[in-house]
């Protein structure tokens, strides 16, 4: 990740998560490129190998099978972690539509980390560790029922882990890894198995 320079300002009222924000909002952010808030600061992250956004289709294809009307799968979303004052863009958001065409067309305001029901990431080289630890820590706090991790540089070989139930502290109560080559079980109300026999390393 590239950090912007804007960092630890304030608004004219004194709230730097509003002056991050409207920043954010009004950045040209190359095509391609997200930019994320995190720590105070703006980051601005490369588009992802192609192997990366093949993982991402698969996974997208897989869960649509069962996934109930009401809901819907989204790119580029960008999501508000309130408890942390930090605002990701994952690589699939699973959330009620409702809330998508609801929302005011004349901001790029984010949508709200809570009202996720799954977030998919699908690590880089660049950005592992974050999605590891910081980002991880970030949907439990914001009490996203699934995370989903596609963790191709884990450190024991490439690796799907699926995390529920979390905890207000930052954890997951549960986790359920599954290595590359072996189905890994996503509960209702994908009530699917995603295969990762075809995810390249």
């Amino acid at each position: 990740m590239t950090a912007a320079m804007v960092e630890h300002q304030q608004d004219s009222e004194g709230r730097p998560w509003d002056y991050l924000l409207r920043t954010w909002q009004g950045l040209d952010v190359p095509e391609g490129w997200r930019a994320e808030i995190d720590e105070g600061r703006i980051f601005l992250v490369p588009p992802p190998h192609a192997h990366h956004n093949g993982i991402a289709e698969k996974v997208q294809r897989c869960l649509y099978a069962n996934l109930p009307d009401e809901m819907g799968i989204y790119q580029t979303l960008g999501v508000h972690v309130a408890p942390l004052g930090k605002l990701y863009v994952p690589d699939l958001v699973v959330m009620p539509s409702e809330l998508i065409d609801s929302a005011d067309p004349d901001t790029s305001a984010p949508m709200d980390a809570s009202d996720a029901l799954l977030i998919a990431e699908i690590t880089s080289k660049g950005n592992a560790r974050e999605d590891r630890t910081k980002k991880y820590r970030a949907y439990a706090r914001a009490g996203v029922p699934m995370y989903l991790l596609i963790d191709r540089f884990d450190t024991r070989g490439a690796m799907a882990t699926l995390f529920t139930e979390p905890n207000e502290d930052g954890t997951y109560k549960q986790s359920d890894p599954a290595p590359f080559g072996k189905p890994l079980v996503l509960p209702a109300p994908f009530d699917v198995t995603l295969p990762t026999d075809g995810f390249p390393g």
